[in-house]
């Protein structure tokens, strides 16, 4: 019957009666499918990091959507925003959102704040800094080593976005090519890099409070929504202790090797592989969904180290 038609009310079939769990019975007592059980509503509550209203966020599926989501509420552009944290205003970096959220989690956008030039000379070979990236585009430094060449110059911090080096953008490219990069410069020479800052709150008190009373709240639910850059997003349970650990051995492994760190990434290789009953298999896993990598076997072998003893429960 079209919408917004009235019609006589039908009488109860006496073919098949409701039961619990979307089936019915038939004349003859055995069950049929009976209508699909309605889509589970996931609603958001987000801030501004450097302050602002409450809003209510739902109905996405990639941190893209999530993004266009927060920009809408919060009328600005989604290419304002830089990365989001979980349950915290501040840049920490170990907040920040991957490809899980939980479904008490409150997300705080991170916007464009100061730009900034600085040059910087390569003395060695490595520069000291691990990079991460948001998934939509913009790569930013998650870590910077004391002692290292980014830790003497004071201007660069962690949570800056990189937006271009010597003078050729990388916004739209993932972090490992932002390190490659940076790593493929010429030792004993300077270099320059145009960055971002995400905007900082000035008057701290108030908002500090009340994020402090939410962030109390938040992030104990046992169910998270994980995001997907393909296909839609699912609600899943916590990670287990032993996966948890693994996850965040290959993370390590992963700035290790690649000067990269990706929550989301190290999921996915634990994935490939957990199932898997050799190194070779596991390698031909891995190979089929992250092949444009090309990853070195050594870090292939330590990756299969770190798995096995997550099976193990190690």
């Amino acid at each position: 019957m079209p919408l917004g038609l009235r019609g006589k009310k039908k009488k109860k079939s006496k073919e098949t009666a409701p039961l619990v769990g979307g089936e019915q019975t038939d004349a003859g007592g055995g069950s049929v499918p009976g209508p699909p059980a309605p889509a589970r509503r996931l609603v958001f509550h987000t801030q501004l990091a450097h302050g602002s209203p409450t809003g209510r966020v739902e109905d996405f599926s990639s941190v893209q959507e999530l993004y266009a989501k927060i920009a809408g509420v919060f009328e600005i552009s989604p290419s304002e925003i830089l990365y989001c944290t979980l349950n915290t205003p501040k840049v920490d970096m170990e907040k920040l959102l991957g490809g899980q959220i939980g479904l008490q989690d409150l997300i705080f956008a991170h916007v464009k704040g100061i730009k900034k030039e600085v040059n910087v000379y390569k003395s060695d070979d490595s520069l000291g800094l691990t990079i991460t990236d948001n998934g939509v585009g913009y790569a930013f430094i998650k870590r910077i080593k004391d002692g290292g060449i980014i830790d003497s110059v004071k201007t660069i911090c962690v949570g800056d976005h990189i937006e271009s080096i010597n003078g050729e953008s990388v916004v739209g490219k993932r972090h490992y090519d932002v390190a490659k990069k940076l790593k493929e410069l010429k030792k004993e020479e300077l270099f320059t890099m145009k960055l971002v800052e995400p905007k900082k709150e000035f008057d701290i008190g108030p908002r500090s409070k009340a994020g402090k009373s939410s962030a109390e709240k938040v992030g104990t639910g046992k169910e998270t929504l994980r995001l997907r850059s393909k296909g839609p997003a699912t609600v899943e349970e916590v990670p287990s202790e032993a996966k948890a650990k693994a996850i965040e051995k290959i993370d390590d492994l992963l700035e290790l090797y690649m000067g990269i760190r990706d929550i989301d990434l190290a999921t996915t290789m634990f994935e490939a592989g957990k199932d898997k009953g050799n190194p070779d298999e596991f390698c031909t896993a891995l190979n089929e969904t992250l092949g444009d990598f090309a990853f070195p076997d050594e870090f292939v072998f330590d990756l299969w180290g770190a798995i096995g003893d997550a099976r193990r429960g190690l």
